[in-house]
């Protein structure tokens, strides 16, 4: 299954894709927290918060969060009671961010952010229960090493959760969400971030990324067992789950 979105890349330069999008986050790192709440209407708290919901009847005690970014599914994983959280992120500027929740939230002996790379990851095989990514997957550079290299460090029976923006197909849903993509999203973005390009990369990874039975059949592909989606919100959001 081909993944369009490797080839989308959020600047017109002669670099690879991740370099690029560790520069994007890092470039908008100091405003993603208010974008987020502020794009979403506040609704991405509800995607993550039914994300770990799904993770309940697992009740793993060691997870692993890959491109943790500043962590908002980090800490909202906490709910799970878990011993230890991990996040991992290529960006410098947005661990910065999600450390200093970590002080301050007083959750330095329960969670951990280091830099890393989430298709060659810097964990030995069989070290989580479970590896949770919040709209990342959408910006790896090669979806297939990212999958089987979080699969390699899960245990045996540990699960796999991905939450990921998906395209609506009801009217008039989708006609909204297309607008709002292509205009609002990237204009609001421009004004508050400084940084037009990061806005724009959005919709466009979107738009070109595998998802649904898609997604799925890729997770099955490499390895993973019993995957199953959820869509959420018209479809705009979808939770994807499968086990090792």
């Amino acid at each position: 299954m081909q993944n369009r979105a490797e080839n989308v890349k959020p600047y017109n330069q002669d670099t690879s894709k991740k370099e690029q999008v560790a520069q994007m986050f890092d470039n908008i790192s100091h405003r993603y927290d208010f974008l987020n709440r502020f794009l979403s209407l506040g609704i991405d708290i509800i995607w993550r918060k039914k994300a770990v919901k799904m993770l309940k009847d697992f009740a793993p005690k060691q997870i692993l969060d890959v491109a943790t970014g500043t962590g908002d599914f980090a800490f909202e994983l906490m709910s799970l009671e878990p011993e230890r959280i991990v996040g991992v992120d290529i960006s410098e500027g947005m661990l910065a961010v999600g450390r200093k929740k970590i002080t301050q939230k007083k959750l330095n002996q329960k969670i951990e952010f280091i830099t890393g790379d989430s298709e060659n990851l810097p964990f030995a095989p069989e070290s989580f229960d479970a590896v949770t990514v919040a709209f990342g997957v959408r910006n790896y550079q090669n979806l297939t090493n990212g999958l089987t290299d979080m699969r390699r460090v899960l245990k045996d029976k540990g699960v796999l959760v991905v939450l990921e923006f998906s395209k609506p197909t009801v009217f008039p849903v989708k006609q909204f969400f297309g607008f709002y993509f292509r205009y609002i999203l990237p204009t609001i973005g421009k004004l508050v971030s400084a940084d037009a390009s990061a806005y724009t990369y959005l919709p466009e990874s979107v738009n070109a990324f595998p998802e649904g039975k898609d997604f799925l059949d890729i997770m099955q592909s490499v390895g993973f067992i019993n995957p199953i989606q959820k869509r959420l919100t018209f479809g705009i959001c979808t939770i994807y789950l499968a086990q090792k």
